[in-house]
């Protein structure tokens, strides 16, 4: 006798580590740059160049890339762009890794200083996370069925368990090109430009996931011209598309992470390009998006979980593990307001620029849902009433606290949250004074953990004769406090069918102290 077993799909996180790093660098002006007179504004990203997985450890090898805007007193604009970076190697105690391992790591960036040593050097500090797991997809075997001559009782359930499908990554390029506006001067240099992402939406399809959202490109730079002029140019793409995705099928439900590409970030997805009069007006967009891509069907599986013989000794073994079932996907929208302030120390004239990005602390489950807690940390450029430094910048952070409602979740069925701006406006009140409205939007795929003992095998041998010899050919048997008809059988090695029918039961549910006819061989 043998059991049939089908495969389910499972993924988990088999190894995880997260480790702490500062880094540390001067950074001398190059001799074709003016003298620095004060910073601006500054921004940096973290680009992981090579991962190593070893014995518990893995090795990362990487970079910060930082880009910093000055004043300088010097001629010209008056506003210079400064771009560098420091590497690292970084060793991550990751317990349970092996050589072998498909190990991911993200870096993030926990707080960048930039501070000017004098006119001819700056310093660079700042504190880097970097994130590590082993994201791994393995089979689990459950019994749906038994082929075999000898004569056994079996009993079935159903249980709802997710799979996964598909796991995948890919890419999508976004390729633009943009105009300015005819009263704007032609280009003659960057200075500053930030890329970000929209609300993107991901939908799947027969074969094919769809996106849409939109890109938000920001461009300062300085104009042809005698007096060089500054500009800013701020345009919102729109952007959609599709993704070939083999085996994908509607109802699939998409657990998708995307960013964009860190080896495009910057200025290197913007380009300046020569318009039909060959003059220096159009801007070419040209970025990627990483895309990792996981989608999960839910099936009702009918799996056998207890076994016994009726003329023989049937013995099951088992062994423990857990399966997984969709609990819920869910969505959340909160909002977030604050008064900020400059100290800008000459005023402000008119603002130029705003992003946020959320960073989420911590998340911690609560009764119905997942606490978040983080905060939005802005960025503001500005035009100042200082002639000698007519542009400004500041950074800040705005703490939020918001609770992702998932009814019916335990504390094991938290799932990853991530979170995004989709809107923000910061607006003036007075010459220092912002008024700062945001809407963060947060989502997560959470799983129920369902522990149980599947069956793995089964032996079947000749029933012993002193148990055999003890079974009585008929039997008058009263209920006990736990008792139900499987278990009787099991005693008395009897189909459960033959008790229901002697006995003429209507339904399973027994009664303390009923009497049942056992009947052997019936």
């Amino acid at each position: 006798m043998d059991l049939l077993k089908k495969n389910i799909h499972m993924d988990r996180i088999r190894s995880q580590a997260v480790s702490q790093m500062t880094l540390e660098d001067d950074l001398n002006v190059p001799d074709q740059k003016p003298d620095i007179s004060s910073l601006n504004f500054e921004k940096g990203t973290v680009v992981i160049d090579e991962i190593k997985p070893g014995t518990d450890h893995v090795n990362v090898r990487g970079r910060l890339l930082f880009h910093v805007l000055y004043h300088t007193k010097e001629g010209g604009s008056g506003l210079v762009s400064l771009e560098g970076k420091i590497p690292f190697e970084e060793r991550i105690n990751m317990q349970g890794v092996a050589g072998g391992d498909d190990v991911m790591v993200e870096g993030k960036i926990e707080d960048l200083s930039i501070n000017v040593i004098n006119s001819r050097k700056l310093n660079i500090q700042s504190v880097v996370t970097l994130n590590g797991w082993v994201d791994e997809l393995y089979d689990e075997e459950v019994p749906i069925g038994i082929y075999g001559d000898e004569a056994v009782e079996y009993r079935r359930a159903t249980f709802p368990m997710a799979q996964v499908v598909i796991s995948k990554n890919d890419i999508f390029r976004v390729k633009e090109e943009l105009s300015l506006p005819s009263n704007y001067p032609n280009i003659f240099q960057i200075l500053w430009s930030s890329v970000n992402l929209g609300d993107m939406d991901f939908r799947v399809m027969e074969g094919k996931i769809s996106l849409s959202g939109d890109v938000r490109i920001f461009l300062l730079y300085e104009g042809e011209g005698e007096d060089h002029p500054i500009r800013t140019f701020e345009q919102t793409i729109p952007v959609a598309g599709s993704l070939e995705c083999h085996g994908c099928q509607e109802g699939m439900i998409p657990d998708i992470r995307f960013a964009i590409s860190p080896q495009e970030h910057g200025q290197q997805m913007l380009t300046v390009k020569p318009d039909f009069d060959g003059e220096e007006r159009n801007i070419g967009v040209d970025l990627v998006l990483d895309i990792a891509m996981k989608l999960y069907e839910e099936e009702n599986v009918e799996m056998i979980t207890d076994i016994y013989g009726v003329t023989k000794d049937v013995e099951a073994a088992a062994r423990p593990c857990t399966m997984r079932r969709l609990l819920s996907r869910v969505n959340g929208k909160t909002r977030v307001t604050d008064r900020v302030r400059a100290r800008s120390g000459h005023g402000i004239l008119q603002l130029l620029h705003s992003e946020g990005r959320v960073m989420i602390e911590d998340q911690e489950a609560v009764e119905g849902g997942i606490l978040v807690t983080g905060s939005l940390q802005l960025q503001v450029m500005y035009i100042t009433g200082n002639d000698e430094a007519p542009y400004g910048g500041f950074q800040t952070q705005i703490p939020y606290q918001y609770k992702l409602e998932v009814p019916d979740m335990k504390p094991e069925d938290m799932g990853m949250v991530r979170g995004d701006v989709e809107q923000l406006q910061v607006t003036m009140l007075d010459g220092e004074e912002m008024d700062v409205k945001a809407v963060l939007g947060f989502n997560t795929i959470v799983f129920r953990n369902m522990p149980m003992n599947i069956l793995q095998d089964v032996q079947v041998r000749d029933l012993d004769t002193a148990v055999l010899g003890s079974l009585p050919g008929m039997a008058i048997y009263v209920v006990r406090p736990g008792d139900n008809l499987w278990n009787i059988g099991r005693r008395y090695y009897v189909p459960v069918d033959t008790l229901r029918s002697i006995n003429r039961l209507d339904s399973d549910e027994l009664k303390v102290g009923q009497k049942l006819l056992v009947v052997k061989g019936a």
